[in-house]
């Protein structure tokens, strides 16, 4: 399983954290303090790093760029402080996000999947560039645009960003709450009906084209899924 490491000298706030992360399915190693937090990072691999910036011995900012001399992997930076000073810093060393505290452990797994996201636009193997093309069906994200068959559709961002979440992820079901969660964040306080009538126009306008070889389907109970034919 997927390794992360939660640097955090309050034990009780990193062991909430701790269970909430180990739900996502990655398996999850603890530091109070800064050279605890780096004497692992050398010793295991990790796929993700949150760090605390108050820490004794060596601060989150410290450990970040000692992360940095060697590895690219995602950090995610929490502090008590809102200082935008402290932001563009913590930004400025190779964070890829920076939380401030308070901070609800549901908001800190949102920005976890939206940072790696973002790693995964960059390395997937079926993408070229921030580009997915399956069968007529092509989006770019760069110029956040669909095609298909050439001809471009013209979509809203939460469209476009409905259907590249599903397209990337073809034949896996996500509930509604999966989807409100991950595109329109945890503190969003509409319900699941606004997935539906965002998912009920995508469809409309994708069926004013032919596309035989994939479609966005209903899992009845369940959510939706990107079914691509077998003979693709």
């Amino acid at each position: 399983m997927p390794n992360v490491l939660i640097a955090d000298d309050n034990r009780e706030i990193a062991m909430l954290l701790k269970g909430y992360v180990e739900k996502e399915g990655y398996t999850v190693f603890y530091a109070q303090d800064g050279e605890d937090a780096i004497r692992q990072f050398r010793e295991k691999d990790f796929d993700m790093v949150l760090l605390d910036v108050v820490m004794p011995k060596k601060n989150g900012f410290d450990v970040c760029r000692e992360i940095r001399k060697s590895s690219t992997v995602p950090v995610i930076m929490v502090t008590s402080k809102s200082d935008d000073y402290e932001k563009i810093m913590g930004l400025g060393i190779g964070a890829d996000d920076y939380i401030v505290k308070p901070c609800s452990p549901g908001e800190v797994i949102a920005r976890m999947r939206a940072v790696l996201r973002r790693i995964y636009f960059e390395h997937s193997d079926n993408k070229t560039g921030h580009t997915i093309k399956i069968h007529n069906l092509e989006i770019d994200m760069d110029s956040f645009s669909a095609f298909i068959s050439g001809t471009k559709v013209v979509l809203t961002k939460k469209e476009l960003e409905i259907l590249w979440t599903l397209a990337e992820n073809k034949d896996k079901v996500f509930t509604r709450e999966n989807l409100l969660n991950s595109l329109w964040g945890y503190d969003y306080y509409g319900d699941c009906r606004t997935v539906d009538s965002h998912i009920k126009r995508l469809r409309a306008k994708l069926d004013e084209y032919p596309h035989d070889k994939w479609n966005i389907k209903t899992v009845w109970g369940m959510g939706y899924k990107f079914e691509v034919s077998e003979d693709v």
